[in-house]
């Protein structure tokens, strides 16, 4: 190696390392080499997508994806020791989402632009072009089609070869099928095992970058008004507004104590987003996660027709019950109950009623369609039924038709007589009119004590001979 060569390889390794990061460009330790990754910048809203006659059986295919990342294009390169002066680098360019054919068009230009470089360092005009040209090079713009390409062809391509042949159809120009599938360089990999692998792994890589570029930007916290970073910050998936992480600690925790684990929405006004899982357990502690876990689950299960739980206070495990029947085991106590009035199962039995459910069973029959009160016939029985609907009118009838004794509470209804009347179930004496409770000794003194409020009202009200006595007119 002349000492020129040398020094030129080592002012350009040395220049490369303090333009990129140790993310961008790692240089060999054994040999004079290295590897380069180059993250290309893509244009706003950038698609890709699978077709639905991909030659693999994909669940994605036939979708489309919106990315800001793409996987970087993996530039090996090793410098043999006549560069520059004579031989250009030797190098392998990898990339994931890139088709082979794409792959060895990109190592053919760099070929091309070693030959125009000849005698001077290239490593950097190479790394400018992948950044900068790669997409326009090879006429790739939204929304991208991702496909595995094939490798069975493969064509060593030198130098020599590249500048003297024109640039396999891309660059401006589209070639054909058939030439692209003919000129495969063995320079070219794209390593990925199959095309559902690709696609996840282009979707992880998009989210860990994003997640990068948020966690080094200022946000303001629309809670305490600060600006933090977003390391320090956390968005909701679906509307994006972002709060800090010691605010929604708070605000998750006063939630989740209240029971409330379904309102863990965006505190924007009128949002909707929902913080996931996940979210929610970086930010509070375990105990309280494990209470959210729960009460979401419980939330969860009571929205299902087919689960009930265990009523035994001791244990309110969920059971799912069996379809088209009324009786559920519990697997964790072994109680067999009724799924409807949630007692002992009673089989054919109609479900036990309540003196209190019977007021709200009446209401709710009443109102009910033919299909509920099928239902409802079903599961208590006609005769239950029926008694709640008799009850319920023979209790309407003494509201409007008696009243109540007002020493036992007996109803009583009047016909006709006098105003002083007699209760049947205590025997005791009282006024029509007050309802007051009246002497056993002399019941009649009440209508007739001038400071009495029933004063010479004995007969008020009542039908004598025709005539209705609104009161008794004495001298």
């Amino acid at each position: 190696m002349s000492s020129e060569d040398q020094e030129a390889q080592e002012d350009e390794l040395l220049a490369l390392a303090s333009i990129y990061d140790a993310d961008e460009f790692r240089k060999a330790e054994s040999v004079r080499g290295g590897e380069t990754r180059i993250y290309l910048d893509l244009p706003q809203n950038f698609k890709i997508f699978v077709s639905g006659n991909s030659n693999e059986c994909l669940q994605n295919s036939g979708f489309e994806y919106t990315i800001c990342f793409l996987p970087p294009l993996v530039l090996n390169f090793e410098l043999p020791p006549d560069y520059p002066s004579s031989s250009p680098p030797s190098f392998t360019l990898s990339g994931k989402w890139l088709s082979p054919t794409q792959l060895s068009a990109l190592c053919k230009h760099l070929d091309n632009l070693w030959e125009e470089h000849r005698g001077s360092v290239v490593l950097f005009a190479w790394m400018q072009f992948l950044k900068e040209e790669t997409l326009t090079y090879l006429n790739i713009v939204s929304p991208f089609e991702l496909k595995m390409g094939s490798q069975k062809k493969v064509q060593r391509r030198t130098a020599a070869q590249a500048s003297s042949s024109t640039e396999l159809g891309f660059g401006g120009a589209a070639g054909s099928d058939v030439d692209q599938e003919e000129i495969v360089d063995e320079r070219a990999v794209q390593d990925v095992e199959s095309l559902s692998s690709l696609i996840q792994e282009i979707l992880d890589f998009n989210q860990a970058q994003q997640m990068k570029s948020f966690n080094s930007k200022l946000f303001l916290c629309n809670i305490c008004f600060c600006e933090k970073l977003g390391s320090e910050c956390m968005y909701f998936l679906e509307c994006r507004h972002v709060y800090c992480k010691a605010c929604l600690k708070d605000y998750f925790e006063i939630q989740i104590k209240d029971g409330q684990v379904k309102c863990l929405n965006c505190p924007e006004p009128k949002c909707s987003s929902v913080a996931t899982p996940g979210q929610v357990k970086e930010l509070v502690e375990a105990d309280l996660f494990a209470r959210y876990d729960r009460l979401l689950l419980q939330s969860t299960l009571d929205l299902m027709a087919d689960v009930v739980y265990c009523p035994r206070p001791c244990c309110q495990l969920p059971v799912m019950q069996e379809p088209g029947g009324t009786m559920a085991i519990c697997s964790s106590c072994n109680f067999a109950f009724c799924t409807l009035c949630r007692l002992t199962y009673h089989g054919v039995s109609p479900c036990k009623v309540s003196a209190e459910k019977l007021i709200d069973l009446r209401n709710e029959y009443l109102q009910a369609d033919e299909a509920t009160k099928r239902f409802l016939e079903q599961r208590y029985g006609k005769r239950v039924i029926q008694k709640a609907l008799e009850e319920m009118e023979s209790k309407d009838w003494l509201e409007k038709n008696s009243k109540s004794c007002p020493c036992c509470g007996t109803p009583i209804q009047k016909l006709d007589g006098c105003n002083k009347m007699t209760c049947t179930g205590c025997m005791q004496y009282f006024c029509w009119i007050c309802m007051g409770s009246l002497s056993r000794a002399n019941p009649y003194k009440h209508f007739t004590d001038p400071e009495s409020p029933c004063f010479s009202r004995l007969f008020h009200a009542v039908d004598v001979n025709g005539d209705v006595w609104e009161d008794e007119i004495e001298d």
